[in-house]
Order: structure tokens, then sequence, then C-alpha cells
């Protein structure tokens, strides 16, 4: 094994520790000096052998290695351990995984509604852990999360990645520069394709019980992205929502796709025997675990949203209004930031605002690749100041591996930790925690149709200050 300089190990693991951005270093943590950064992962899913495996051992060889794997489907472990190229053990249950292996960070990126309990045994394990967004599901499991992150002296990374892209940041270097004035209103619409909007509908992501709903488990991307931008948190949350597309509207249903009878006429019909990754990873495992990759997005079981909107009150008394539609004819998303002084205005892939004809079926897997960064292309900000002309801002931005940012989130975790952010890009537990809990205050106040008070879900006290800790 080749070892590390041990002044640069040393800096890379401390920084590490600081990764949740403005917390203490643990005071029972001694970096290791001469090895490399052991690493167990949870959740051997697409997301998780590829973003967080397959990647990591590519990109990072000299820096990390992984001694451990667990999945409680024992097939997918074995693909998992096959498509990582790793040779480590690999375990179906996650206690023995931890007694068995000596680890320095856990990584979990299982289904979201049991992300607690991994997180929760990583921390008391003794490890770091870093976990896939959202940090999970609802108030309940944050709370526990949080008490148990007190009492390990360990720290917990979230994986924001959608704040490392250059777009997204020139917005929060804009915003902290005041350009448009101190902030009072936010428009904020996001809109999800028929292909990447029905691809929630047909995994564990359709059911309350699996992700929460897409005000958890989507949205948590961009609530967190407006808590970072504002730099406050929010306050209160009143919320609309509706089941209206798919599971029980539909006019038929099935099973899968694969052995539906209403191939021809199912516009959502969807031919996952045409990918051979999922049909190697999902369907010749599904024996194991009854999980099916290519559910009829009509399925009775379908419980969640598929159309909201909400309105966020932040302690800095800014108005965010904000919508997520599931089912758009296009794939992007709008913002708009009205100041004082003028309004700021963002978009990526509207497709008439530069005239682009973008292949929505393919946007999405171009967005999840983790290709390095080849296709570039130049995006517009509008900055309006009151009583003078508008200023077009250009960006270099990115379309591989959500905009750029997935590969700076990993390199900052594993390659440069120690690097200076004047952003404040890494993101922690307390912002794992206020960008769901915007997502459970909505749920809630669609089943109460009250506003419900961010305040009142867990012991976090709402700042006008955005606090790391």
């Amino acid at each position: 094994m080749k070892t590390v300089d041990n002044l640069t190990r040393r800096t890379f693991l401390t920084a590490m520790s600081m990764l949740a951005a403005g917390a203490a270093i643990p005071k029972s943590f001694i970096p290791p000096m001469d090895r490399k950064l052991r690493l167990v992962l949870v959740g051997t899913g697409s997301r998780g052998i590829s973003f967080w495996g397959k990647r990591l051992i590519e990109q990072y060889p000299d820096l990390i290695e992984f001694v451990g794997l667990c999945d409680i489907n024992p097939g997918r472990l074995k693909f998992a351990k096959q498509y990582m190229d790793v040779d480590c053990p690999v375990f179906t249950d996650f206690d023995h995984m931890l007694s068995k292996v000596k680890a320095d960070l856990v990584i979990v990126t299982t289904k979201d509604s049991v992300h607690h309990k991994y997180i929760i045994k990583g921390l008391e394990s003794g490890c770091d852990v870093l976990t896939e967004k959202p940090l999970t599901t609802d108030a309940e499991k944050a709370q526990a999360i949080r008490d148990a992150e007190r009492k390990s002296n360990k720290n917990i990374i979230v994986g924001f990645n959608y704040r490392w892209s250059p777009y997204m940041t020139k917005i929060k270097e804009l915003l902290q520069r005041n350009i448009v004035g101190e902030i009072t209103s936010v428009d904020f619409n996001w809109y999800l394709n028929v292909h990447h909007g029905a691809s929630y509908f047909r995994r564990w992501h359709g059911t309350m019980d699996g992700g929460g709903s897409l005000w958890v488990h989507k949205a948590t991307h961009h609530f967190d992205l407006l808590n970072w931008w504002l730099d406050a948190d929010p306050l209160e949350v009143f919320a609309y929502g509706a089941l209206e597309h798919y599971g029980p509207s539909g006019l038929f249903r099935g099973v899968t796709c694969r052995t539906c009878d209403h191939k021809k006429s199912c516009r959502y019909y969807w031919d996952i025997t045409t990918n051979q990754h999922y049909m190697d990873l999902y369907v010749a495992h599904e024996m194991y675990d009854g999980y099916y990759r290519d559910g009829c997005v009509y399925r009775d079981e379908i419980d969640i949203y598929d159309k909201m909107s909400a309105q966020i009150k932040y302690a800095n008394n800014v108005i965010a209004n904000y919508s997520l539609t599931t089912y758009s004819p296009f794939e992007g998303w709008r913002i708009a930031f009205n100041g004082h002084l003028g309004r700021l205005e963002a978009w990526l892939d509207i497709p008439w605002m530069k005239q682009e004809k973008l292949d929505q079926g393919a946007l999405h897997a171009l967005e999840m690749t983790q290709a390095e960064a080849n296709k570039v292309s130049v995006e517009p900000l509008i900055v309006f100041k009151s009583f003078e002309e508008y200023e077009t801002i250009h960006v270099t931005s990115e379309r591989e591996g959500h905009g750029g940012g997935d590969r700076r989130l990993h390199d900052k975790i594993f390659k440069d930790p120690s690097a200076a952010d004047s952003y404040g890009h890494s993101a922690g537990l307390r912002d794992g925690i206020m960008s769901i809990l915007v997502g459970v205050a909505a749920r809630e106040s669609i089943e109460k149709q009250r506003p419900v008070r961010i305040g009142d879900l867990t012991d976090i006290v709402p700042h006008p200050k955005r606090k790391t800790i």
C-alpha cells in the first residue's frame, strides 16, 4: 500500500473531521498518520456503488480504501463488489460489519427512511459518517441523529452536491456581495420532466414510508440551496400538495413495466431490459427483497404528492415561494431574488431561453454521469438594478455530474479538505436537518391545513443568521 506524507495525512483527516461547517474538532479524533482512509459503504444501489463507490476508487486510490460493503440484498452486494472492483469483505448485517472491520468513515446510501439507523450506529461505533441527501425523512429521526452526534463527539457530513456547481456558487457570490441589496422575497420553481419525474414514481421513492415524499427526497436539495443562499434559517411553512397525475389516478396499472399488459398504450412505459447495468444490479436480484426498479407509475401503493407549492418564511423576514412539478414537458429550474436595490434572476435548462432543443430523455442521464467535465456551456445570470439598465453575467457551467458539483464535492472531502472556502460549501448536520425540516413542515401543513413552525419540530431554534452547529 502506498503511504501518504504524514503532514498531508494529518491535514487531510483533521480537515475531514471539520467538514461539518463550523463544527468543533472531535475530542477523541486522532488522525491516522501513515495509512489510507478506511471506508465502509452501506446501501449498494446505483448511487452508492457509482458516485460514492467506483468513482472514489478511481479518483483517489492513494487516499482511500474500502474495508467493507453492506446491503440487505446479498445478490446486489455481490454485484457491487464486482462492479467497484474492490477486495473487501461484504456483509448483510451492518452491526456485524462494524464489529469485524475497523473503519474511519461510514458512507450511508440506503433507502432514505433508514438513514438514521446507520448514521446513529456509525457514530456510536466511533466513526464519522457521510450520508447521501436527504439526512432522514422526519423530525423524530432528525432529533435522534442530532442527539447521537452530540454524544459521539463525531461529525456528520451531508452530501449536498448542488452547492458546489459553478453556477450555484456564482449566485452565492453575488448575494454575498449584496448586489441587489437586502433580499426580501424569492420565487423558486423546479421542473422535473416526464422522464426524470416519472422515475421517482417507479421506485421506492413513490411511497411516504420509503422517501418521505419528494418534499424531502428531492426538495431537500432546493431547500438547502435556499438556506445557503439566503444565509438564514427557515421559520415557518405553509404548503399545498396533491397526487393527481401518477399513482391511483391512472386509468390502468400493473406491477412492473416488463409484465404490464398496457405497454403499447402507456406513455410512461419504460423498458428496463435496454439498460444492462440496471438489469445486472436490480432485476437479477429481485428474488432477495422483492424490489422492482421498473415499478408501475400508476400502482396503488403510491401515496406521495406529484404537485407541490409552499410559502416559506425565514427568520430574517425573507418570504420564499417554491413549487415542484413532477411531470413537466421539460427539465429545468428558475429563481429570482427580489431586493431593495433590484432583482437577481437565474435559470438553467429552460428550453426557450436560449432556443435550445434539448433531448429531455437524455438530460437526467447526463446530469448523473460521473465523467469528467467535457460538455461546458456558458449560462447567464441577470442583475436588474432599480432605475438602471440590467446586466448579464455569464457563468461557465457544466452538464455532467450535477453541473460539476459532484467532482468538486469529492475533491473537497477527499483531495483538498483544508482548502479555503469563502462560500461555506461544506454541509454538516444542522444544514441537513434544516433542509429536511422545510419538507417535513410542508407535509404537515398539507395534512393539517395550517402553517407549521420549524422551531416546533426539533430542539433547533431558527436564527436570522444561519448557524452551522
